[in-house]
């Protein structure tokens, strides 16, 4: 399960499909049944996203939470605000970091990114090499503007595999047609064709676990909590609501009746579960440290 805790975030990416404009999320207490809630229905693993979830002042607590009541953690950020001191404080919280990675250089980023995000991205990676019991994402959203320098980018991500300790994974998307604040969407959009072509250059020569995602791929792979606490069920262009997710009473029945597509979902999640001693020690560690 996605949980959208924000949408506040400090890029504008042109593609973003993540929630806009929720100018009041659900506050702690509600965030906290939230996660609950996405336990007892029997997810394995919360994925924490926004925006950018590093924007709330209550994370810290939300992913210790999460941790502590037998959940995997994700966390999902634009790395902008990534700071050392927030990875010695919440690592034993957290199995994964995913992160965007929108070209090889800071030019070629600088395209659908902000200036200096690619360095604020060299300067997490840098950092994550101390907490190898954190899984690194590296994401890229293949568009006009870098589909010439993909190649570069996981020549990037596979030389950074032999620097770290870390399980390191790279997922390469296809830009889609999805967006709550629709972008001049044919100055971006790469065709089936050339993403396809894209796949088949790189996946013989791979040195990390790539996944290559389609829009066909992608579409019916979320069930997600936006920041106002509903349940949101995405569907091509479209958001489908379900309604509060706390008031949701029989979450599979709304699952078979609606677009996620389960069997997809669990083929694209095999091999980020953790093995189970490393996530039994991480909460045994928060256990002790709750006061």
């Amino acid at each position: 399960m996605d949980f959208h805790v924000t949408s506040d975030c400090n890029q504008e990416c042109p593609y973003c499909w993540g929630p806009q404009g929720f100018e009041q999320p659900v506050g702690t207490k509600a965030a906290l049944r939230i996660i609950d809630r996405i336990q007892q229905v029997g997810a394995r693993r919360i994925v924490f996203t926004g925006g950018d979830p590093l924007k709330r002042k209550d994370l810290a607590r939300l992913l210790r939470h999460a941790r502590r009541i037998g959940l995997e953690v994700a966390l999902s950020t634009t790395g902008d605000e990534l700071s050392l001191a927030f990875l010695q404080a919440c690592a034993p919280a957290i199995d994964l970091i995913s992160l965007p990675l929108d070209g090889a250089s800071e030019e070629i980023s600088s395209r659908t990114k902000k200036p200096g995000h690619f360095t604020a991205i060299l300067q997490a990676l840098d950092w994550l090499r101390g907490f190898p019991a954190i899984d690194v994402k590296l994401c890229t959203p293949v568009t006009r503007h870098n589909l010439e320098d993909v190649p570069n980018i996981a020549r990037l991500a596979g030389v950074y595999t032999t620097t770290t300790r870390a399980r390191v994974f790279y997922n390469i998307f296809q830009t889609f047609r999805r967006s709550m604040d629709p972008p001049d969407w044919e100055s971006l959009l790469v065709t089936d064709e050339e993403f396809a072509a894209l796949e088949q250059r790189l996946a013989p020569s791979a040195r990390i676990r790539m996944k290559f995602l389609s829009r066909r791929t992608l579409d019916r792979l979320y069930a997600m909590v936006f920041p106002d606490g509903q349940l949101v069920l995405p569907k091509g262009p479209d958001y489908l609501s379900y309604g509060p997710f706390l008031e949701v009473q029989d979450l599979e029945a709304v699952i078979r009746s609606g677009p996620f597509d389960a069997a997809k979902h669990l083929r694209h999640s095999r091999g980020w579960q953790k093995a189970e001693a490393v996530v039994s020690g991480a909460r045994a560690c928060l256990r002790k440290e709750a006061p």
